[in-house]
């Protein structure tokens, strides 16, 4: 399964606006998409409520992946949008 992992650099980390956009990109694609801070348990990306959860703060490793067509671009696009959040 692809992944990328990502050091989320904003000083809110993954909150809030930030992660209202992660979210609704992940959403747009029909793939399955995880999320997990460190190595702990991969979330549904998909799911505001689950990355808020996370609580990712800046500075912090996170870890995206995603099985599927069109699932390198996707990733891609998701690690962008954590590491400039």
């Amino acid at each position: 399964m692809p992944e990328r992992k990502v050091i989320v650099e904003s000083e809110v980390g993954l909150h809030a606006r930030p992660a209202a956009l992660f979210v609704q990109t992940a959403a747009k694609a029909f793939i399955e998409v995880t999320v997990a801070k460190g190595a702990g348990e991969p979330v549904n990306a998909k799911s505001i409520l689950s990355v808020l959860a996370l609580d990712v703060r800046q500075g912090e490793a996170i870890v995206i992946r995603a099985e599927g067509e069109g699932a390198d671009a996707l990733l891609d696009e998701l690690a962008a949008i954590a590491a400039a959040s």
